[in-house]
């Protein structure tokens, strides 16, 4: 019976688990400024109009009192919306944690449940991938051919391709500053530049728009907060006024160089990556990786096709091979033997048979080859025709 480890599954289902909880925190987070932020304003405002309620004419109070009300309902009616939000996502997180919980129950990876689980999960892994390449499109029919609504992280990651598609495309900071202004504590607590590369490229498009007054004046108000930690790219950024867009000169080319946008749009999302806990690469990146570096071996690195075993993903060269070609190799405390014909491992049910000119083969292979060639064999190595009966059957020790 073949066990599950649940641990080992587990190890990569960090992100699964974490997304909705971070999620729900920067949600509940929010809400909580909003609603400080709102009641003070309120409460301010409410104290100016008791103080002078006596020199109002009745209409102007009226206003007034009218103004704070439509305040505080359109403030109900937010947080109505953001408690619906924050109950989708905990019913999300409850969803995914019972989905992992299932493990427990597992006895063997031969159970149907267990496979329809792995299929679930695989779906889950192509979801992420496409995700993360842009097919958003794609990626929703398979969320709804397989319910897996609350299994998908499509909200995070649409707003991840829009902010992208902003800096990469439009050479807007806009949206990218904004989100960085709605997590400016977080972004400080990993020490995150983010703030400063968006504003120094705005600044950098002023002085390139030959705008230069106002690209002084933008340096003051949004680069100099940076001083204690960026000065000599600030020192750098104010030099830059002097060079024109067409220098040669290395460093200010660099500045005015078209191709800091995509470089932009890739910090952007490395940053917003580490915030909610997702790995770098697509899961499906290192699933893959895991199983090719597990099978990779020296005979996958063999330059004779002979060597390489058919049933190997490692040793396609063209596909699955080109992937593992900068993987480490696998370490096996105990070898197996598999046959160069089926691509079946030998073992006591199927065991290594060796022919007079020392090659060995599983006796399944030989056992059917010699039933189509009148009770012969022909290693497919040498070409050399051997009775069945001459193999001599291996024990390993």
């Amino acid at each position: 019976m073949d066990k599950i480890n649940i641990d080992n599954m587990l190890a990569i289902e960090e992100p699964f688990i974490k997304v909705p909880l971070e999620q729900l925190r920067r949600a509940v987070r929010h809400t909580q400024k909003q609603v400080e932020r709102e009641t003070e304003a309120v409460s301010a405002e409410m104290a100016e109009v008791l103080k002078s309620q006596y020199r109002l004419a009745p209409e102007e109070l009226q206003s007034k009192l009218d103004s704070l009300i439509e305040r505080l309902q359109t403030l109900k009616q937010d947080l109505e919306r953001v408690k619906q939000e924050e109950s989708q996502l905990i019913q999300r997180s409850k969803l995914r944690a019972a989905d992992l919980h299932k493990l427990k129950d597992f006895e063997s990876t031969t159970q149907p449940e267990f496979q329809h689980w792995c299929r679930q999960r695989l779906d889950r892994v192509l979801i992420d991938y496409m995700l993360r390449s842009g097919n958003l499109n794609t990626a929703q029919r398979l969320v709804e051919s397989g319910n897996l609504e609350h299994f998908a992280d499509t909200s995070l990651f649409a707003q991840v391709m829009s902010i992208e598609s902003e800096l990469k495309d439009a050479h807007s900071c806009q949206g990218a500053l904004s989100w960085c202004a709605e997590n400016r504590s977080a972004l400080r607590k990993i020490q995150c530049s983010l703030e400063f590369e968006l504003r120094l490229q705005e600044y950098v498009e002023m002085i390139r728009a030959k705008n230069t007054p106002a690209a002084i004046l933008y340096a003051k108000k949004h680069l100099s907060p940076w001083s204690d930690t960026q000065m000599p790219r600030i020192q750098r950024a104010m030099t830059l006024l002097a060079f024109s867009p067409s220098t040669s000169c290395p460093p200010y080319k660099a500045m005015f160089d078209e191709a800091r946008w995509t470089g932009l749009a890739n910090e952007f999302r490395m940053v917003i990556f580490q915030l909610y806990n997702l790995p770098a690469q697509p899961l499906l990146h290192l699933l893959l990786q895991t199983g090719l570096s597990a099978l990779k071996t020296f005979a996958c690195l063999s330059e004779d096709p002979a060597e390489h075993n058919r049933n190997c993903p490692v040793c396609q060269t063209e596909t699955l091979g080109k992937l593992a070609q900068d993987l480490p190799l696998s370490h096996h405390d105990n070898s197996n033997l598999v046959c160069r014909i089926t691509g079946e491992k030998m073992d006591e049910d199927n065991p290594p048979m060796r022919l007079p000119n020392g090659y060995v083969y599983s006796l399944s292979s030989l056992t059917e080859m010699s039933a189509t060639l009148d009770g012969k064999v022909k290693c497919p190595r040498s070409g050399k025709t051997f009775k069945l009966s001459e193999a001599t059957k291996l024990f390993i020790s």
